[in-house]
């Protein structure tokens, strides 16, 4: 019980707006913030990213490129936001290497309605460049469903998708076997967000074992998972138990790691952010070394 506690303490902590404005406020406070989030973030700018993302793939790394944001407000953010992506997915191109585009969904106007969202992320495809995917993220559980939907959608209609399933959702397995019938690939993660007992499993060994039963029934299906884990019991367990399955590790988090699962032949993934909105992203990474 106390872990539990203490987690949530941490996660609040990590998300609060009024800590981030505090030390946003003070420049000398936010220079040395942002001196320890660097090696979490690809950069601020576009271009500060693509240099982050050239390193990766010349190491024979894949690189799943994603800009800041959780939410769209308005319209006028929302557009900002969509030029913002759009400017990115156009630049995989001249990049090269094995590089995908992450999505948030909420951030492309999700919670403004659903055919929003899609209409935003449509305009993002006409730009990918051949042979990349958009790589849809995860958020919270009322946000699910339509999460869900909008990749089978898209998916349906001939999109490069890829899924993320958080482990820790007591309803992902049949999201599992809806998104394997459409053909989409899925990423599997254990669950970042702070859920209801009756949405999720516990944080712990409760949700690690939902990660090894959908890996499995993932296998079972014939999909090839992505597993989305920096623990190396359970990944080399599952990488082990099957074969093709592929990796994504965070940016600046046991990056050894990733150079040493390459040269062994494991298909490897680094998620790299970027962008000016990095703060509560790097307090969720401080929460999480301290066991949040």
């Amino acid at each position: 019980m106390f872990a539990s506690l203490a987690r949530r303490a941490l996660y609040a902590l990590a998300t609060s707006t009024e800590v981030e404005s505090v030390v946003r406020a003070i420049p000398p406070a936010q220079d040395l913030a942002y001196n320890a989030a660097r090696r979490y973030v690809a950069g601020t700018t576009l271009d500060e990213a693509l240099e982050t993302v050239r390193r990766l793939t010349g190491d024979g790394l894949g690189v799943s490129l994603d800009l800041f944001g959780e939410g769209a407000a308005d319209e006028e953010s929302l557009a900002e936001t969509v030029r913002g992506y759009r400017a990115a997915a156009a630049a995989l191109a001249e990049v090269g290497g094995d590089v995908y585009l992450e999505i948030v969904p909420s951030h492309l106007g999700l919670d403004l309605g659903p055919d929003v969202c899609r209409r935003h992320v449509e305009q993002l495809l006409d730009v990918l460049p051949a042979g990349s995917r958009l790589e849809i993220s995860a958020e919270e559980s009322h946000r699910t469903p339509h999460i869900m939907d909008l990749t089978v959608a898209l998916a349906e209609a001939g999109a490069p998708v890829l899924a993320t399933v958080q482990a820790n959702l007591r309803r992902s397995p049949g999201d599992v076997d809806r998104l394997v019938a459409a053909g989409v690939p899925v990423r599997l993660v254990k669950g970042a967000y702070l859920e209801s007992a009756d949405v999720a499993h516990a944080w712990g060994e409760p949700a690690t074992v939902a990660f090894v039963r959908l890996a499995h029934q993932l296998h079972a299906a014939g999909s090839a998972p992505v597993l989305a884990t920096h623990d190396r019991v359970l990944r080399e367990a599952l990488l082990e138990a099957i074969p093709g399955a592929g990796v994504e590790l965070l940016l600046g988090v046991r990056e050894d790691d990733a150079r040493e699962l390459a040269a062994r032949g494991v298909p490897v993934r680094v998620y790299a952010p970027y962008g000016d909105s990095w703060f509560r992203y790097w307090m969720r990474r401080v929460a999480e070394a301290q066991g949040a």
